[in-house]
Formats: C-alpha cells, sequence, structure tokens
C-alpha cells in the first residue's frame, strides 16, 4: 500500500553549513555540532520557532501512531519550494497541511484538529 503523502508549510529553522573543508576543523575542534546548535537556536524568532516546536511535536506523534504508511514532508515557507506549494494549494497562513494533494485549514494553529482527517484518508475514506 502507498504511503499517505502528508506536507507540512510552516516556518523552519535554517542552518546554513560551512564548506567541508572547515566543517572538518570545526569537527576536530569539537565546535562542529555546538554550532549547528547554536545556529539552529537563533534561526528563528522565538514565536515561530515555538511554532516550530508544535509542528514538530506533532509530527513526531503522526509518526508514532502511523509509522510507514504516512510519508511526511516539512517545507519551509520561506524557501522557493515552500512559496510554490503555497502559491499552488491557495494557502495564505502557516502552518499549512497539505494531506493526500488537498490543503487542509488549520484553525488558531490546532494541528490536532487534522488527525481526524488525517486517520479518514487513511482507512480510505479521503480526505474531508
Amino acid at each position: 500500500m502507498k504511503p499517505l503523502r502528508v506536507t507540512v508549510i510552516t516556518y523552519a529553522p535554517t542552518v546554513f553549513r560551512h564548506c567541508q573543508h572547515c566543517e572538518v576543523a570545526f569537527e576536530g575542534m569539537g565546535l562542529g555540532e555546538r554550532i549547528h546548535r547554536a545556529e539552529a537556536r537563533d534561526a528563528l524568532p522565538t514565536d515561530l520557532a515555538l511554532e516550530f516546536q508544535g509542528v514538530s511535536d506533532w509530527v513526531h506523534a503522526l509518526i508514532e501512531r502511523h509509522g510507514s504508511r504516512l510519508a511526511i514532508d516539512v517545507v519551509d515557507a520561506a524557501s522557493i519550494e515552500g512559496f510554490w506549494r503555497s502559491l499552488r494549494h491557495g494557502v495564505r497562513r502557516y502552518p499549512a497541511v497539505i494531506v493526500d494533494g488537498r490543503a487542509e485549514r488549520v484553525v488558531a494553529g490546532d494541528l490536532g484538529q487534522l488527525d481526524a482527517v488525517i486517520d479518514s484518508a487513511l482507512r480510505g475514506e479521503g480526505a474531508a
């Protein structure tokens, strides 16, 4: 059975990598992972970082509940792909969730309300 595709478009932290030589040097000095954690921590303002944490928690709960029955993509809304998908699906607010090609409405950031939509799609009843 083909997994159900769930795409989440949200503002996500962006971590830039240094050139390969610098990365090796940072790792050798024991700084590599610390630098990347600091960049990730500072990549978003506090409100968006908290929102992303909520999205992340919801996605992890979906994976625990449904495992390989789902194929989940998280797309940064500020990326070219996020911009394109937002245009394609008429998304104007984030986070946005696209279940099996259909954009689903998220009210006040409550992603849990989409659990029923995903459960229904997995049962083969189609997205509500």
